[in-house]
């Protein structure tokens, strides 16, 4: 059975209360940062659950791993910033750290079986 919306996927879901987790770490962040650091960390995670969203509906498996491959490098340039705003002592980031992981997991997995079906696709 297939999902009928990206907002069915764990990848997504999990994705997605991981941004809603950087949005409530970020409020603590300096005001001096708004505009480098927390901006560039709230953006960096939001592109992850929005290009699985956008993968999702690619019509061809090729098409989707790119997608998700791009969310997974947001995942790193996050993962950075996290570091970057723990070694800065804005805030202790080692929980939200460990989501990092985990959505990191779902998503390869879910991205290595779509690589899987590459050229499998029935495209009417």
């Amino acid at each position: 059975m297939t999902s009928q919306s990206f907002r069915n996927l764990i990848a997504w879901q999990k994705a997605h209360a991981f941004v809603l987790d950087i949005y409530r770490l970020t409020e603590s962040f300096p005001n001096r940062e708004m505009y480098s650091l927390t901006k560039q960390i709230r953006r960096s995670a939001v592109s992850i659950p929005a290009n699985i969203a956008e993968g999702y509906r690619k019509r061809t498996n090729a098409e989707k791993s790119r997608l998700f491959d791009i969310a997974l490098g947001s995942l790193e340039e996050t993962r950075y910033y996290l570091i970057l705003a723990d070694d800065l002592k804005y805030s202790p980031t080692l929980k939200v750290q460990e989501s990092v992981d985990e959505v990191g997991k779902i998503l390869y997995s879910y991205n290595r079986a779509v690589r899987k079906n590459i050229g499998k696709e029935n495209i009417n």
